[in-house]
């Protein structure tokens, strides 16, 4: 298991991070990190943005959902097996957004790793491919004046307040302003500020390098975002 964790997430991520540090990062660890980042989010992009379009879809269906409920509040195995019907009607899975959850987590532990533990004391370098140069130090310095090996704040707050906006974004508007909102549109709002809160809490404590990962994806989150509404407004008119 250990084995398979290096070789699918710890190693390339720590190969690619020196390969932008002694490249297009022009030696600045923190530009490494975005250009990770980016390149990390356009690899899964798929998955990111058929994730996001699940979590739009999931809350445009919420009326037929509740009616559903309504109609078979007496039989489970019915209202299950009609909501397994809608849901494979207007293609949502419902169990997307866990998969995106689990992903990220091995990413943010690798690169906790690396930061933390193996650049500081360049025993990971070991484990660099044969095309990837070692650089005889590391400067863990972002733009001069930010040390991602410690904790900083104001990353952290640019990160919750990332996710703040991309969670706003996530909600669909139901264009019939008199109806009750959902009980998806309820949890979407509130996610919105949970999400911003969890981002402080979990991320406060650790190296700055972590923050701007989650800051640079959650930036990359709001365009997605923008650009799943932009379709789904041109696909359904509102």
């Amino acid at each position: 298991m250990t084995y398979l964790y290096h070789l699918i997430f710890k190693y390339p991520i720590l190969n690619l991070l020196i390969f932008f540090y002694q490249t297009i990062a022009l030696h600045d660890l923190g530009l490494a990190i975005i250009f990770v980042t980016i390149a990390i989010r356009l690899i899964l992009y798929p998955f990111f943005h058929s994730g996001a379009k699940q979590q739009m879809l999931m809350q445009r269906i919420q009326p037929h959902v509740k009616r559903i409920q309504e109609q078979h509040k007496d039989n489970r195995e019915k209202q299950a097996q009609a909501l397994m019907e809608l849901y494979k009607e207007h293609g949502v899975n419902p169990f997307s957004s866990f998969f995106l959850l689990i992903i990220q987590l091995p990413i943010l532990l690798a690169l906790y790793r690396i930061i933390l533990y193996e650049l500081a004391g360049g025993a990971a370098l070991a484990g660099l491919y044969s095309f990837v140069s070692a650089p005889a130090a590391i400067n863990a310095m972002f733009l001069g004046f930010i040390n991602l090996q410690v904790k900083n704040i104001w990353l952290v707050l640019l990160a919750a307040g990332a996710q703040f906006i991309q969670a706003r974004l996530a909600i669909w508007r139901n264009p019939n302003t008199s109806a009750a909102p959902s009980s998806a549109e309820k949890m979407a709002k509130q996610m919105a500020f949970i999400a911003p809160v969890i981002t402080l809490v979990i991320f406060y404590n650790l190296p700055a390098a972590v923050a701007l990962y989650w800051l640079t994806s959650s930036c990359f989150s709001i365009i997605q975002q923008a650009v799943v509404n932009k379709r789904l407004r041109a696909q359904f008119g509102n």
